[in-house]
């Protein structure tokens, strides 16, 4: 394993005294935690997500005006303690209550619905909203129901621009809740993750085969097979993520996705390849974006988003923000 770092052990509070000092007119690091939070905070209702290391940029990397007030970084691919998703709540409350974003993974679940009871009994109002945008299996490792992946980015930036209009938190929870229902995933590894502390890749795919449906921690997926062209990739996704719709959008937007270990050529062929394919099916695309936004370390692969859009949605999608990734 080479890796540009010291101790593994460090990680990642190496990697949080980079991240604020490298964008510290944008975000700041509440003291004695692993949480990132804006630089200058608004009087709206806050926006807190965050999850385990590994993922970056998500989640900090997308604490700013627009979006989330305040990420909390657990150790890589492990969910952050209550208490310290507690000092992000406490951290991002301006009197109008807290929205928790989280993925769906039983450690995040459980450990930000302990925070979310502790915040209460300081009479902070808090409401959740959970991402379960995987489609590839109903259950995994680390989850009941469908895991949590790249389309939370897309939650985080649609609710990021209704709060920053003053909608209420029981407002933000119902949309939250409509935008998570219209967002699909899939994604496919070429080669797996190497966790630092581990110094192995978590699983092994062979020089010639793929994965479909593998999760951001390397949990497996639905299906091997043979090394494939991007256009034969893309049919695959596309058509999956097309079925899971009961009937076809009127207009989607489109995520690719890289894992980390991809470079943005090819995550830009394989964007080229899903256009063709959804020009070809009629369908209407109205928003797209490509890159890496909620990768697994150093996986080599991408994943696939679609989300249903709503005319509110694009343009919340197209709003400004000041983050350091988005």
């Amino acid at each position: 394993m080479k890796k540009i770092m010291n101790d593994p052990g460090q990680i990642v509070e190496e990697m949080l005294q980079g991240l604020v000092k490298s964008y510290s007119e944008v975000v700041t690091r509440v003291a004695d935690s692993r949480v990132v939070a804006r630089a200058e905070m608004t009087p709206q209702v806050g926006l807190v997500s965050g999850g385990g290391s590994g993922h970056e940029p998500a989640h900090a990397g997308f604490v700013g005006d627009g979006m989330l007030s305040a990420a909390v970084l657990g150790d890589v691919f492990t969910s952050p303690t209550p208490d310290q998703i507690q000092t992000a709540i406490q951290t991002a409350d301006q009197g109008q209550g807290v929205l928790l974003i989280v993925k769906n993974y039983t450690g995040d679940i459980l450990n930000f619905e302990m925070a979310k009871e502790l915040a209460e009994m300081e009479d902070i109002a808090v409401e959740l909203v959970v991402v379960d945008d995987d489609i590839a299996v109903e259950n995994s490792t680390y989850t009941a129901g469908k895991r949590g992946v790249a389309g939370t980015v897309l939650v985080h930036k649609i609710l990021g621009d209704a709060a920053r209009q003053g909608a209420s938190l029981s407002e933000l929870k119902a949309l939250g809740e409509s935008v998570v229902a219209a967002t699909k995933t899939i994604g496919v590894a070429l080669r797996a993750a190497t966790v630092p502390e581990v110094g192995k890749p978590g699983f092994e795919l062979a020089e010639d085969e793929v994965e479909f449906g593998v999760g951001i921690h390397g949990e497996p997926g639905y299906r091997r097979e043979k090394m494939q062209t991007s256009h034969d990739l893309a049919v695959e996704l596309v058509d999956k993520l097309l079925a899971a719709y009961e009937e076809l959008p009127a207009s989607i937007g489109v995520l690719v996705n890289g894992m980390g270990g991809t470079p943005l050529m090819e995550q830009l062929v394989f964007m080229n390849d899903v256009l063709d394919l959804l020009a070809e099916k009629d369908v209407n695309v109205t928003f797209h974006k490509v890159g890496n936004y909620m990768t697994s370390i150093d996986m080599q692969g991408l994943s696939l988003t679609f989300i249903a859009l709503e005319t509110a949605w694009q343009t919340a999608l197209a709003s400004k923000v000041t983050t350091i990734s988005w």
